[in-house]
């Protein structure tokens, strides 16, 4: 077992790590900027170091400033977190290089599903249900008017090296394919470096769920059963559950079973995610492979009773998994609390949190960082807790969170808290009537 993690990240998550690496009897090293000086995680960490200014590319994505905090402290391992480097494949490979253990997967599993092209091609190999679609990228405007009518209408325009919805539009005719064409790539080419593209069918009515796996060194794998993750905004989580309301035995089977080919087929080491989309008749198609922890991770341990982050920890150790799959049996519901305002476009509210009050009581979860005096910055991501809550029954579950929320208490900046508590009181919400467009039409009061 590891001695001395670093933790190549901030915030709730870097905490989230610390914990279980405290209770496993392993030392940490906090890295941090200097805008996160005062954040909880420098706080509780055994160790400290500070690696550059404010700005993600001087700091958290300074891979020469981590290397060397790692070497200053004796670390023996880096836990990635998410985000920043968590699936930078050159990372996990100058970890390996200098002898520190990168506490995910190899620099190629990573590769194998960072690209969705060769992804997709890995998933259809390997008889994991795909959206149909182009194979490889597309050439130009023509071949991607002749695809969309071989595919037909409607259909997507992803960027290959996308995510957080850049570089995506969807095309209802032939009218609409050479202006969204080349818009995604413009906008794939700003934000990724990469303006490929690939087309696939539009998936109607779509829900996005995702299946947790973990495999270790030696060829194990199993699923930790789904979460569903359809209340997006932009393409952006902001509520997680599991089950899904929309889940039956069979399709968790189902599902579940093609994760776990999906995960051998890349001999995938560490815990990751396997995401699908589902449509209205309970067919669905593999989206994309997360390898690393997911911020909504918190959601499945509290309905399987299981530390994600100390599996994540002893696979990376060389312990062996049961390879044992695990199924929900309670439901729990995790809501993103965000310093943005819901009345304002959920514009970013970074500031001074001037007053605070945290929920309590049964079945209550918060995985934070911040506290009353605390600064936030506006130079990262505005998610500044998650709040779990986790009951016998989806509807109580759901009475949980809307109490918790009605508690919860931060003064001095804007959060979503509004937002979440009259989503808890949406009847087709508590219904489990929804897909991921359901945000598209819900008015805040």
């Amino acid at each position: 077992m590891f001695k001395k993690i670093l933790i190549a990240n901030r915030g709730e998550i870097a905490l989230r790590v610390i914990r279980t690496c405290r209770e496993m009897g392993i030392r940490t090293v906090a890295v941090y900027s200097t805008a996160d000086k005062d954040s909880l995680h420098v706080k509780f960490a055994d160790e400290a170091v500070c690696i550059g200014k404010p700005s993600s590319s001087d700091s958290y994505l300074n891979i020469p400033h981590i290397m060397s905090a790692a070497e200053i402290t004796n670390a023996d391992a880096i836990h990635p977190g998410y985000g920043f480097l968590a699936e930078n494949s050159k990372f996990a490979e100058i970890c390996s290089k200098h002898g520190i253990k990168f506490i995910g997967p190899t620099p190629d599993m990573i590769n194998s599903m960072g690209d969705k092209v060769t992804a997709k091609a890995t998933m259809i190999k390997a008889g994991v249900p795909v959206v149909p679609g182009v194979e490889g990228l597309l050439e130009d405007v023509a071949h991607a008017k002749k695809s969309a009518k071989e595919i037909g209408f409607p259909v997507i325009l992803k960027a290959t090296a996308g995510g957080g919805g850049k570089g995506m539009r969807v095309v209802w005719n032939e009218s609409e394919i050479e202006k969204a064409f080349e818009t995604a790539k413009t906008e794939a080419a700003a934000s990724f470096k990469n303006d490929g593209l690939y087309m696939e069918k539009f998936v109607e009515e779509p829900r996005h769920i995702e299946i947790q796996i973990a495999g270790d060194q030696y060829g194990n794998v199993c699923h930790l059963s789904e979460r569903d993750c359809s209340i997006q905004r932009r393409h952006q989580k902001l509520v997680e559950e599991s089950p899904s309301p929309f889940m039956t035995d069979d399709l968790r089977n189902r599902m579940g079973e093609a994760a776990i080919k999906a995960a051998k087929a890349i001999n995938y080491e560490s815990v990751g995610t396997i995401e699908f989309l589902v449509d209205k008749h309970r067919n669905f198609y593999f989206m994309e492979m997360n390898t690393r922890i997911q911020v909504e991770h918190c959601v499945t341990e509290e309905v399987i009773s299981y530390d994600l982050i100390k599996e994540q920890i002893k696979i990376a150790a060389g312990e062996k998994i049961s390879g044992k799959s695990y199924f929900p049996t309670m439901h729990a519901i995790e809501c993103r609390i965000n310093a943005e305002d819901p009345y304002n476009d959920f514009r970013p509210s970074p500031g001074k949190i001037t007053v605070l009050h945290t929920p309590g009581g049964h079945g209550v979860r918060i995985d934070s960082h911040v506290y009353a005096g605390y600064v936030i910055p506006p130079y990262y991501d505005s998610m500044i807790a998650k709040l779990i809550a986790v009951a016998q029954t989806r509807e109580e579950a759901i009475n949980t969170m809307h109490r918790a929320l009605s508690e919860y208490v931060i003064e001095g900046i804007k959060t979503t808290i509004p937002f979440h508590l009259q989503l808890m009181q949406n009847e087709d919400f508590r219904k489990g009537n929804f897909t991921t467009k359901f945000l598209e039409t819900f008015k805040l009061k």
